[in-house]
């Protein structure tokens, strides 16, 4: 079976993700809906999960979750591949309330003590959940927001088959997912997602799982080995990065960030700089800048929302002198709230 569909995305940070849930027809068998299924997805300790956006035209983001015993988020890897994240191609790994990333075409890698990966992995697989996925749909069928249809093939070798159709007069017109549940197990397979379009439903994407309950290798949830020695490390839980807000406006901040750091330079404080620069380690940021004098702050712009990692980008000119010459450069510097750090702002890029 080849067929596929979009799987909603995050993120934050890093890591932001959102799942497909499941649906079941209300008037399906109980023995069905609610033993076989709810008690096949009971305990699932692992998984992994293929999210398409083109079907065989790219490479899936994947996710490989560990789970404990009581349901909670142990261990967990992502992989974004150039389509599904600004900073480009990038894997992810949590564990212990840190994430570590491999930002590869920067050639950096960052830790962050932060739970919102795990918090937001435990939703999705939640949202996956076949409990829930039976309530929902109860909801909508009651209030007339979807029409569902059973398909269980005489084949036994083929999946049974849960439509989900969204009528154009509700809150999701044009909507169509449809679920492949294997016969044997009772668990999902894939969800695949589908648009009305020139009145035929036009597939987006697909989510595959994957591995129910197979032991992953302790090696995917490790960079080791991975990460080139001259890479640029980071690692936030280790120091402060960036300011405290404090009563600031989120747009006073940003300009305060981009005012200090810009002072640091001129300076020559890398190590200030780096604090506010993510934690960019001073002797990275002074090899960088070797031959480049600050000499002063020209202006400051007004900061606007930006796409890039739901920062703000703050516009702004400075004065340098190389080589004897002096000149004038242009930035757009993005600030925004530091992971795993509530109330403070760091720079993210830009410069």
């Amino acid at each position: 079976m080849n067929r596929f569909t979009k799987f909603a995305a995050a993120a934050v940070i890093i890591i932001s993700v959102v799942l497909a849930i499941g649906v079941w027809n209300k008037s399906m068998p109980a023995a069905y809906a609610l033993e076989y299924t709810i008690r096949a997805n009971h305990g699932v300790r692992y998984i992994h999960i293929k999210d398409f956006i083109k079907p065989g035209e790219s490479d899936p983001k994947e996710f490989w979750v560990e789970f404990s015993e009581l349901g909670e988020v142990k261990n967990a890897r992502l992989n974004f591949p150039d389509w599904a994240s600004a900073d480009g191609d990038k894997a992810v790994v949590w564990k212990e309330d840190k994430a570590q990333i491999w930002f590869k075409k920067k050639n950096t890698l960052t830790t962050v003590k932060d739970k919102t990966v795990a918090e937001l992995l435990l939703k999705a697989m939640q949202e996956l959940s076949p409990k829930l996925a039976v309530e929902r749909l109860n909801e909508q069928q009651a209030e007339g927001k979807v029409n569902v249809e059973i398909d269980e093939s005489s084949n036994k070798s083929e999946p049974i088959v849960v439509t989900a159709t969204y009528p154009p007069n509700g809150s999701n017109p044009g909507r169509r997912r449809i679920l492949l549940v294997d016969r044997a197990t009772k668990l999902v397979m894939a969800v695949e997602f589908y648009e009305l379009k020139n009145g035929e439903y036009q597939q987006l994407g697909l989510t595959e799982y994957h591995g129910y309950n197979q032991p992953i290798d302790p090696a995917v949830f490790t960079l080791d080995g991975e990460v080139p020695a001259d890479a640029m490390r980071i690692d936030q839980t280790v120091q402060e990065v960036g300011l405290v807000q404090g009563q600031l406006s989120d747009e006073e901040i940003a300009v305060e960030v981009v005012r200090q750091f810009l002072q640091a330079l001129i300076a020559a404080d890398y190590a200030k700089a780096g604090r506010l620069y993510s934690g960019i380690p001073a002797e990275f940021l002074e090899q960088k800048l070797a031959g480049m004098k600050f000499i002063r702050i020209v202006s400051i712009g007004e900061p606007t929302p930006s796409t890039f990692n739901n920062s703000l980008n703050v516009p702004c000119e400075y004065e340098t002198e190389a080589g004897g010459i002096k000149s004038v450069s242009q930035s757009g510097i993005y600030v925004r709230p530091v992971h795993g750090q509530p109330g403070r702002w760091s720079i993210e890029g830009g410069f």
